[in-house]
């Protein structure tokens, strides 16, 4: 665990990685919700139509919808090797664990659901909680175990912390 503590990008010595990352998230925010809200639609127009077929027992269901897509989504987009939402996707960031645990869908469920969490109890404070974090984190993230970063300089970060790496075995 100290081995992948050392190999986190400092900003100090990175400030490429965490350039913006607080303006691209909230911009990746309202585009996921905007996605999300079009599933959301999509779902309960088929709910909807489902509770005609079975004279209303479908309509039940209709309560599951908006946490069902939630999950779902955050499960196939940040559990996926992307680590990424679509939104984090158009704007160029990505999540990365700080624990040497592997970034999976169940772990990428938790971030979601202690995201929402956080958003719900005091949004201005998880970002404001941000701007005084080194590497830009969010209550949620310190939480999780997670670290928010831009990807294309990541890729370029970690190719050059590897390359010494790499080197050095043969």
């Amino acid at each position: 665990m100290n081995q992948n503590q050392t190999t986190l990008p400092d900003p100090a010595t990175a400030p490429e990685l965490f350039e913006g990352v607080l303006t691209r998230r909230v911009l990746a925010f309202f585009i996921d919700l905007f996605v999300m809200g079009l599933m959301i639609l999509a779902f309960a127009f088929v709910g909807l139509i489902a509770g005609f077929l079975t004279f209303g027992l479908a309509w039940l269901a209709l309560i599951f919808v908006v946490p069902a897509t939630i999950v779902l989504y955050y499960g196939a987009t940040l559990g996926s090797p992307r680590r990424a939402t679509m939104g984090m996707q158009m704007m160029d960031i990505v999540l990365t664990p700080t624990r040497g645990q592997p970034l999976d869908g169940w772990m990428a469920i938790i971030h979601a659901a202690v995201f929402w969490l956080t958003t719900w109890i005091s949004w201005p404070l998880s970002l404001l909680f941000a701007l005084f974090t080194p590497r830009r984190q969010m209550i949620h993230d310190l939480i999780t175990g997670t670290l928010m970063v831009r990807r294309s300089p990541m890729v370029r970060h970690w190719r050059q912390a590897r390359s010494p790496q790499a080197s050095s075995a043969y």
